[in-house]
């Protein structure tokens, strides 16, 4: 891949919606670099879905340095390595306009909490490159649900569905006023793109034809299913 293409590749969307997954997919059939999130190293997560309102502000303090590590070692990559691609499961911008931000309009996380936890997001946003690409994969609750079952995480299966809501609502707003850079959205309600030859075929096809684009001249575009919104 040349310098020209998109080189930070950022995969977005609610719980279940496949992100690590399609993190997974780019790196074997395109030799991304991967970045995922640290679900199972975070060590407030399984308090946190136990008691929301004692652990929200400890879970999203350590998902955000987790993420701000992670963008930092990230950007190093991107000037040592100017033909790879990376691509990053989650950015640091869900965590703080969706899922604390949310946790804050529920009266989860207080107030006090939340300007502190908001204060340093906004002390080193803008200092982390933006990606070149935002991937957001579109999942309703109900197919969020049903992935949550599939893959047993026993730390998610009691996860209360207006929760859920609160997210899927959170993440539409928040992916129609997403303006850092270029974007595109996967339908994955129905997606199988490991095990579906069909759907491989076509989001393969669909995936070169973006990633090979200069950075610049991507637009937003849908990809194997309905859309985007305008």
């Amino acid at each position: 891949m040349n310098d020209a293409q998109p080189r930070f590749v950022a995969i977005a969307g609610t719980i279940g919606a496949g992100k690590s997954t399609l993190t997974s997919f780019l790196e074997n059939r395109y030799d991304v670099r991967p970045f995922y999130e640290p679900n199972d190293s975070n060590p407030y997560l399984e308090d946190f879905y136990r008691d929301m309102a004692q652990f929200a502000f400890h879970s999203q303090m350590y998902f955000l340095s987790a993420k701000f590590r992670a963008h930092l070692e990230l950007a190093k990559l991107l000037d040592a390595h100017p033909g790879v691609v990376f691509a990053q499961d989650r950015t640091i911008y869900e965590d703080a306009e969706i899922f604390a931000a949310s946790l804050h309009a529920s009266g989860v996380m207080s107030e006090r909490d939340f300007e502190t936890y908001r204060a340093m997001y906004l002390a080193i946003r803008d200092t982390l490159p933006r990606p070149d690409l935002l991937i957001y994969l579109r999942c309703s609750v109900r197919g969020s649900r049903r992935r949550i079952r599939w893959r047993g995480r026993a730390s998610e299966q009691g996860l209360d569905v207006r929760y859920l809501r609160r997210l899927h609502a959170a993440y539409e707003s928040w992916f129609d006023a997403y303006d850092l850079g270029p974007k595109l959205v996967i339908e994955t309600e129905q997606l199988d793109y490991l095990r579906d030859l069909v759907d491989r075929v076509d989001l393969v096809t669909q995936l070169e034809r973006i990633l090979a684009r200069p950075a610049g001249a991507v637009a937003q575009h849908a990809v194997a299913g309905a859309p985007v919104r305008p």
